[in-house]
């Protein structure tokens, strides 16, 4: 009786000690999978930091090629002999990357979130009537010096005719202290300075938003928005010749127009950096507001595209070939980038 007695105490005392020791490898097992979770998840913060990191420091770097082109552009009639067929045919390449920037990549890139394709239309077209409404309110998109006649008595005459010949499309644009038209009185550049900044702020708007939606997915390619970031670049050297060319028909001087220049080239930064402190108030909801602002960028950078290229068709029969080699030339740099993406962006 009493072995009997023995044998089963010496049972449960192994029983429990089987339990208990199955109770600590549950524990380390649980602790284990949860150091490896931990684990994991301070990679991916540290993954996403360096992925902002990188994307900030590629936004910075576009920011100030696009300021040094700004204020080079604003030199330009100073340096170079600008004709008219060059500023036509620069706008017409110009125009087409805009276009294509908008269709390939801005407006594919606003429906990848969680945004539908109703969304990104909605916002578009926001951003197309918002554009249309600075344009009409400034008047601000004309690009180059203004054209003169060649009447040395009358600066204006002939200047409501749009119906340039061929002759006339080669004759040089006026350079930097030239008469001009009454329209470039002493305040005309003003509004089209507002108007121009205006835009560039949005511009500035745009590209962040460009490089914010291009970092979320990681590829080899580490120029994130590399195609907004050209269409601007290259579109505000016209802007900036507008300004201080009729600042110079106004009479003010290489300094005035130099500062005004300057400032009108921090627009961009600027609205870089309001798009990159103003996204952290979104907290949940980023992707949404990221792809609301991709898809307004479409919209913008299509009116602007339009409004450079529709004229050309009305105003601008000359040259016709060598403006639609520009205009395509244009559109396929555009889509050429898009091979610079990653595959699941297209």
């Amino acid at each position: 009786m009493s072995f009997r007695i023995v044998v089963t105490v010496v049972t449960l005392l192994m029983a429990g000690g089987s339990l208990s020791q199955g109770a600590d490898e549950t524990v380390a097992l649980e602790a284990f999978e949860s150091d490896t979770l931990s684990l994991f998840k301070h990679d991916d913060a540290v993954t996403i930091m360096a992925d902002r990191s990188q994307s900030l420091i590629v936004l910075i770097g576009y920011c100030a090629a696009i300021m040094a082109a700004s204020v080079g552009g604003g030199w330009l009639p100073s340096i170079f002999r600008l004709t008219h067929t060059r500023m036509q045919t620069t706008i017409s390449f110009v125009g087409g990357l805009m276009l294509g920037i908008a269709v390939f990549h801005l407006l594919p890139h606003s429906v990848h979130g969680d945004n539908s394709i109703d969304d990104s239309a909605w916002w578009m077209m926001a951003g197309i009537l918002t554009m249309f409404l600075l344009i009409r309110c400034f008047h601000f998109h004309h690009h180059g010096p203004l054209e003169i006649s060649t009447a040395q008595e009358d600066p204006c005459a002939g200047h409501d005719s749009h119906d340039h010949d061929h002759k006339r499309s080669s004759q040089a644009l006026p350079v930097i202290g030239q008469p001009y038209c009454h329209h470039a009185h002493q305040l005309s550049w003003l509004g089209i300075a507002i108007g121009l900044s205006l835009h560039t702020l949005i511009d500035g708007i745009a590209l962040a938003a460009s490089v914010e939606a291009d970092a979320k997915y990681p590829s080899q390619m580490v120029f994130y928005g590399l195609g907004t970031f050209l269409a601007i670049m290259l579109h505000k050297p016209l802007d900036a010749v507008s300004i201080t060319s009729l600042m110079a028909g106004s009479g003010w001087k290489s300094r005035s127009r130099f500062l005004v220049n300057l400032i009108f080239a921090t627009m961009c930064p600027i609205g870089a950096a309001l798009f990159v402190l103003g996204i952290r108030q979104f907290s949940g909801m980023q992707d949404t507001v990221v792809c609301a602002v991709v898809a307004f960028s479409a919209g913008v950078f299509l009116c602007i595209a339009l409004s450079d290229l529709l004229p050309e068709m009305e105003f601008h029969s000359h040259n016709r070939f060598r403006l639609t080699v520009a205009l395509t030339a244009g559109v396929l740099l555009a889509y050429g980038i898009t091979f610079l993406e990653p595959p699941h962006l297209h």
